[in-house]
């Protein structure tokens, strides 16, 4: 019995040891550089092994969250519309695929999309709009693989204007949905 609860211990701190003995390679600098960030890429530029994108892994790289990477396409996190619009425009497509790929290799995080739209429109309409954008993104991104408990939609019409002015350029800056982490 002593000697088969001696194994044990030994195996226990055999593993316990070894595992306190990984260690992550470092480049040159003492910058960790983790499977994740030198793993395969998969669609839209993702890593395979995890949270990066490829726009993280090139240039001069970059090694912390992909999030506050200012070269990925996760660093945009507002999404125009067009006037009366709810559909996503071609140019921020590979922005929200960027965005779901990171939510499905982190499935422990969430976003909050917030729908708005310009003054033009009743309350309850502008509303219902700012909802219909932040819905058009949240499907793209559930059709990526995304879990809807990580998403939430929010809409906030008109009442959270981007710019204060009564003018186009202004209209165009406040019909958006802002992605919040």
């Amino acid at each position: 019995m002593c000697s088969s609860l001696m194994r044990w211990a030994l195996v226990v701190v055999a593993l316990v040891t070894l595992a306190g003995c990984s260690s992550t390679p470092t480049q040159e600098g003492g910058a960790a550089v983790s499977e994740q960030s030198t793993g395969a890429t998969g669609a839209y530029g993702a890593s395979e092994g995890g949270s990066s994108t490829s726009a993280a892994n090139q240039g001069a790289g970059w090694y912390g969250d992909p999030l506050e990477d200012p070269n990925s396409p996760l660093a945009t996190r507002v999404i125009y519309f067009d006037y009366d619009q709810s559909t996503v425009r071609m140019e921020y497509m590979d922005v929200v695929r960027a965005h779901a790929q990171y939510l499905a290799n982190n499935p422990q995080v969430t976003v909050r999309l917030e729908g708005h739209a310009d003054e033009r429109g009743s309350r309850e309409y502008n509303l219902g709009l700012g909802e219909n954008r932040a819905n058009a993104i949240r499907n793209l991104m559930l059709a990526e693989g995304v879990a809807d408990n990580q998403i939430v939609v929010v809409s906030y019409g008109e009442e959270r204007p981007a710019a204060y002015e009564h003018n186009e350029d202004a209209w165009a800056m406040n019909r958006r949905v802002e992605l919040v982490y």
